[in-house]
């Protein structure tokens, strides 16, 4: 299947199982009349493929260095997971690691889980299934930074377009996005 078709495969699959039209309270706090729950999307076996396979094709041709891909847990677990995968099938393995929301608290008390497959200083993407506001994915790139990593691009699967964008960008920090709220709209 040529990228225009997954991409059409993984927006359907988007609309029918993650995209609700109801009011909702957004993590930023916000209400919206709409819902993107990414998550029924990244856990599902096509869905989770074909965010893999998209979101890989987005990092590789960016022409940015990128060794590992993580993000905040929850939404980004699966993501995470799916891309290493693909990267793998295609012949060029990055790991995959999980930002907590809080350190561990026992045990190696860690911020970020699968750092040993991670070199110091490593040029990551930080990734996640849906962008509001972008207030996640900056705690996230602060973890990243602070355990002493490079973070070199941002992925999403859906931006809601509501400033999470220019928060990102205004920090120095490129993202991408597999779709825009407005691709949902205009269906």
């Amino acid at each position: 299947m040529d990228k225009n078709n997954l991409k059409k495969r993984l927006f359907e699959i988007i609309k029918k199982i993650s995209y609700e039209k109801r009011e909702v309270i957004l993590t930023s706090g916000r209400k919206s009349n709409f819902y993107f729950d990414g998550k029924q999307t990244t856990l599902h076996p096509e869905g989770a493929y074909l965010t893999g396979k998209l979101m890989y094709d987005i990092i590789k041709k960016a022409g940015v260095k990128v060794e590992a891909v993580g993000g905040p847990t929850i939404g980004a677990d699966p993501i995470a997971t799916s891309i290493s995968i693909v990267s793998y099938l295609e012949g060029n393995p990055v790991p995959a690691f999980i930002v907590r929301k809080q350190p561990k608290g026992h045990g190696k008390n860690l911020w970020i889980e699968g750092n040993k497959n991670l070199k110091k200083g490593a040029s990551v993407a930080i990734v996640e299934d849906v962008i509001t506001t972008g207030g996640s994915i900056l705690k996230a790139i602060e973890v990243v930074e602070k355990e002493g990593f490079k973070v070199s691009m941002v992925v999403v699967l859906v931006d809601r377009e509501e400033g999470g964008r220019e928060n990102i960008e205004n920090k120095g920090y490129k993202l991408f996005s597999v779709f825009k709220k407005s691709d949902f709209e205009n269906e």
